[in-house]
């Protein structure tokens, strides 16, 4: 039988250019898989190049996939594309000195000190990860993200920024223009400006595709700036686009070495020799680890503050593109891999039991980073630093699942620079479109996401129809099932729904809606509190 360390060399990959090391030893496949998977490799190496170059990858839109085209404008299929991503580039540098040397101002003539990001998804997910694993003390500017409709969220980040509102400048991130959430967001935002005697559009730049709502109302209002979002980037790889270049770079990230680094991770990862290519490895190891179906859990555990947020990032990027009920030949698959996870050693703490005594449905990404920090350390105890300590962690954990016979993979970079986080986000991202090709999915079709915003739409409706009928019979009472009744049009209401909407409107006051609640026998009866809901005053 072959040793660990024999199968630790036979399967060790490194880049020493790039800074990034992949041990795939801890995964148990025979030492004919690699082989054996060679042909449909292959052809996954053929269906990527076609990708690149420009097929359609959205049958459904009719739109091409080129987020690699973002760091490599030349690979674009059109010249077009590629003198929008060097120009777009262009302006964002340009508007980002502005802001930095102060010649561009808020309306009462202070700097810029603050950037308010509002947007949701791919549009906040990738630059706050970034923002994060990047922030440094002497940052000229301090990113904060408004990324739900939440009031009490955003109540929480404005009033942060209350004090500083005209040294705030905030970008608002939507692709169609239309997605409620930041549609809620930026008019709550908007408002917040007003109460301080503030103009929004002195304040405000936009990102979106030309001809967008949102583009609309930036250019009827006059904000100060606008970028383009293209029809060809996905919200989930859009992070180095516009998206978050502009944000990032504000805040004092060295953008051209994101962009970089993804570059060169996206030359690396078109090799088609499989072992000198960490995608393709990565791709092999998901795939025997899921057995082709899916099904899995993906445990991220980056030993590493600063990568707090790739587990978040990267839930998006994977389940988002490889969550699919249907292949590409109509088959119900029902495939995807749960991304679940937070930091090394601190979280392992509180699920570490169940991954080693508990059910073996998942395998372990360890993310570790050899440089420790900026300067020296000192010694702790046993003549180790912190550093030394939490690697300890990570190796100890590493061992401890091999020895329960639990199956792991070590991703390793140098240290944590704007190179390397542009580096594995490229190689996430070809991963994911590699995996997707061999389970034969589509990775940029979400028709689901687009269930839950009509569902969402049909509550809407319905609790407008309800306050209506309310407002219209101001200090009557009805129970859920006269409500019901009252509004029913062609379709049957949903009691369970009206029941909800009417508890939330309850419970905010302002909307005047009140409830009987009757009670039975000295205790409250479940059935009977349904009988009670009236409006008790008009606003």
């Amino acid at each position: 039988m072959i040793s660990n360390w024999q199968r630790f060399r036979q399967y060790f990959f490194q880049d020493r250019d790039l800074g990034i090391q992949l041990d795939i030893s801890q995964v148990k496949f025979p030492e004919s898989y690699l082989i054996e998977m060679e042909p449909k490799m292959q052809h996954i190496y053929t269906q990527i190049g076609a990708l690149e170059g420009g097929a359609i990858a959205n049958p459904d839109e009719q739109r091409m996939v080129g987020h690699y085209w973002l760091r490599a404008p030349e690979l674009a299929p059109t010249s077009e594309i590629s003198e929008d991503i060097n120009a777009t580039i262009h302006r964002i540098k340009i508007f980002t000195k502005q802001i930095h040397e102060g010649t561009l101002r808020g309306e009462k003539e202070l700097p810029f000190k603050h950037i308010l990001v509002v947007g949701i998804g791919g549009s906040s997910l990738g630059p706050r990860f970034i923002s994060v694993a990047l922030l440094k003390e002497t940052d000229p500017c301090a990113l904060y993200f408004i990324e739900n409709t939440d009031p009490d969220g955003m109540d929480r980040i404005l009033t942060q920024l209350e004090e500083q509102l005209d040294e705030t400048l905030t970008i608002v991130i939507s692709k169609s223009g239309g997605t409620i959430e930041t549609r809620n967001s930026m008019e709550e935002v908007r408002h917040f400006y007003k109460k301080q005697g503030l103009e929004f559009k002195r304040h405000a730049v936009s990102i979106t595709q030309s001809g967008s709502h949102l583009d609309r109302i930036q250019s009827e209002e006059g904000w100060l700036n606008a970028f383009p979002m293209w029809d060809w980037i996905g919200g989930r790889t859009s992070v180095l686009s516009a998206v978050g270049l502009l944000p990032l770079a504000l805040q004092g990230i060295d953008i051209d070495s994101l962009l970089k680094g993804a570059k060169k991770c996206d030359q690396l990862t078109r090799k088609i020799e499989t072992g000198q290519n960490p995608a393709a490895l990565l791709t092999l190891m998901w795939y025997t680890l899921t057995g082709g179906k899916g099904g899995q859990q993906m445990v991220m555990l980056p030993y590493k503050d600063r990568l707090e947020l790739l587990t978040k990032y990267l839930q998006q990027l994977i389940m988002e593109s490889l969550g699919k009920e249907m292949d590409l030949d109509g088959n119900i698959v029902h495939q995807g891999i749960a991304v679940l996870g937070n930091k090394g050693s601190t979280d392992q703490h509180s699920y570490l039991q169940q991954l080693l005594d508990g059910p073996d449905n998942f395998f372990v990404t360890f993310i570790e980073v050899l440089k420790d920090r900026e300067g020296t350390s000192i010694k702790i105890a046993e003549d180790s630093s912190s550093g030394d300590y939490l690697q300890a962690f990570l190796l100890g954990t590493r061992k401890a699942l091999s020895q329960k016979g639990r199956s792991s993979i070590t991703l390793t970079i140098q240290e944590i620079n704007a190179e390397t986080i542009g580096a594995l986000i490229a190689l996430f991202e070809r991963t994911v479109s590699m995996y997707a090709l061999l389970v034969n999915i589509n990775a940029y079709h979400q028709p689901a996401v687009e269930m839950g915003k009509k569902a969402a739409s049909e509550v809407i409706w319905l609790k407008n129809r309800a306050l209506d009928f309310l407002v219209a019979n101001q200090g009557k009472k009805y129970n859920i099932e006269a409500i019901a009744k009252e509004i029913e049009e062609n379709a049957s209401v949903d009691r369970e729904m009206l029941y909800k909407i009417l508890q939330h409107l309850v419970a905010n006051t302002d909307n005047g809606i009140e409830k009987i609640i009757q009670e039975k026998q000295g205790k409250e009866s479940i059935i009977e509190e349904f009988e009670g809901f009236y409006l008790s005053r008009l606003n």
